[in-house]
């Protein structure tokens, strides 16, 4: 016969060289077999304060099954046969039942883990750090029985099985946060690939140049800083470089420097070590690091503090940054876009914003323009804005747009820009229970009046929307579109550049005019003689 030191030995070996649990009990089941009658092992793990009971793994001699199985019985009964063969638990720690006819709880516990209530059955208690993690079970054939010698042997289990527990549920949890994070990240790069590879609205118009100039500093790793009012898209277009630069496969990291409290900033940012103040009870990555390889976007740029702007300078300059709390420096590859709404110029001569960074963050400003400067966007965004609100709201079907509805939402002038639009649309869906777009008294009047471009005036006659459709069916948005530019023309005699010409008082770009006008189909002419 095998001695005790000799099995304790091959059996912490069997159990410890596998990293699947079950394969662990399974190469046990088999070394027991040559020892004690084993017909099937399992393995169950439990908390002894919630009484929560689990059964992760049952095997054989020759094969294997891993569970995660909640055993289903009150409370009571549960934590009863726990604590009843713990407490009465014999010298080695192990306990087996040969009998037929066993006691009303013991069945009851076998009962509801699943297992045979007629056959001989051994187990013991896995321990670590002097509590009971677990229970390691076995049951023998029909007619076998367990002995003093098999309960020796069993005992040896005890031990190596407690540690096994441990790393076995540290495992699965590892597992499982590594398959959470592998589609978090699958489901981020469908968004990110989803928003991107969609046209961004006022991209062949109102943002076209705004998108060429995006376009021709993505491929490098400049400082890019965005400027523009609130609500414009800034960072539609920041993600729009991301995606189009050669760190597109990076992490591409959005930093709202307004919204994070000033005390929590340079740990938001730099990450922080354990114990680097109050609350820091472990070592956290901040942005910074976790945009490596990628993009990091801080918007409301303004809103840094002197620390963070030094911070952010070395960065920079240096590629390295620290912990807060830290005494060593980290190298990040990482490309800075920032965005601010407010006037950084202005701030570095009160002293508000330091100049070296100012210069470092203004290697290439982009200026997106207001909502108010393309009007020509509005009936595209709004349609946009009216089939993605509808499906979050749950409408059945985008409800078709009123050609004055889209007369008055561009006389507006939006101050608030491409965000109030949105808003603006889906408080009409709203009114309007989807069926329409209710905008009536969501703009005020008066400024939408004022607005009802006024440098039209001379032709009172001209609308700056073509008649309203034929009732068997609404014109497309180019068809609109074109009958506005057309419009425009006639009132200017065909001139498209200089003050008064259509370009002029439709507030775009007179080469962004031309562009549309040939996609549109148009023919444009001079009338008159002045000079185009």
């Amino acid at each position: 016969m095998q001695s005790g030191e000799a099995f304790f030995r091959d059996v912490t070996v069997d159990i410890c060289r596998h990293l699947q649990i079950e394969d662990s009990l399974q190469a046990c089941a088999a070394l027991l077999a040559t020892h004690m009658p084993v017909e099937r092992m399992y393995l169950d793990v439990w908390d002894r304060e919630t009484g929560t009971v689990r059964t992760i793994a049952t095997a054989t001699p020759t094969g294997a099954q891993a569970l995660d199985r909640l055993v289903n019985y009150p409370q009571m009964r549960r934590r009863q046969p726990i604590d009843t063969l713990v407490d009465e638990q014999q010298e080695l720690n192990v306990f087996f039942n040969n009998d037929a006819i066993k006691p009303p709880w013991f069945v009851a516990a076998l009962q509801a883990f699943g297992r045979p209530v007629d056959r001989a059955i051994i187990g013991t208690y896995p321990m670590l750090d002097g509590q009971v993690t677990g229970a390691v079970v076995a049951i023998a054939p029909a007619g076998e029985v367990y002995t003093e010698r098999h309960a020796a042997l069993f005992a040896f289990l005890k031990s190596p099985f407690g540690i096994a527990i441990q790393n076995a549920l540290r495992y699965r949890q590892l597992t499982e946060l590594s398959q959470t994070l592998a589609d978090d990240n699958r489901f981020f790069q469908r968004e990110l690939r989803g928003e991107t590879t969609n046209e961004i609205i006022g991209s062949e118009f109102g943002l076209a140049d705004t998108l060429w100039a995006a376009r021709q500093v993505a491929v490098h790793d400049s400082p890019v800083l965005l400027t523009g009012e609130t609500g414009v898209g800034k960072d539609v277009i920041a993600n729009h470089i991301h995606q189009v630069s050669n760190r597109s496969r990076g992490p591409f990291i959005k930093v709202n420097c307004g919204a994070i409290p000033e005390s929590l900033l340079d740990s938001e940012l730099f990450g922080h070590e354990k114990g680097a103040f109050t609350g820091a009870i472990a070592r956290k990555r901040g942005r910074f690091e976790r945009a490596h390889g990628g993009t990091i976007f801080l918007d409301e740029i303004g809103e840094l503090t002197p620390q963070a702007q030094v911070r952010l300078l070395r960065v920079l300059q240096h590629k390295e940054f620290e912990r807060v709390g830290g005494d060593g420096s980290l190298e990040v590859d990482v490309r800075v876009i920032a965005a601010t709404h407010r006037n950084l110029e202005e701030m570095v001569r009160r002293g508000e914003f330091r100049e070296d960074l100012w210069f470092r963050l203004n290697v290439f400003p982009l200026l997106i323009p207001p909502l108010r400067a393309r009007k020509e966007d509005i009936p595209a965004l709004v349609q946009h804005f009216v089939k993605i609100r509808s499906s979050a709201l749950r409408y059945a079907q985008a409800p078709a747009i009123d050609v004055n509805t889209l007369r008055l939402l561009s006389a507006y002038r939006w101050p608030g820009n491409v965000r109030e639009l949105e808003n603006v649309v889906e408080r009409a869906l709203i009114l309007g229970g989807g069926r329409r777009l209710a905008i009536e008294g969501l703009l005020p009047v008066t400024q939408a009046g004022a607005e009802s471009d006024a440098r039209l005036k001379p032709a009172e006659n001209v609308s700056p929307i073509s008649e309203v459709p034929d009732p068997a069916g609404f014109k497309t948005l180019d068809e609109i579109a074109a009958g506005h530019i057309e419009q425009v023309l006639q009132f200017t005699g065909g001139k498209i550049h200089g003050k008064g010409g259509a370009a002029d008082l439709l507030a775009i770009k007179p080469g962004t005019l031309r562009s549309r006008m040939d996609k549109l189909g148009i023919q444009y002419r001079r009338i008159n003689t002045r000079g185009n």
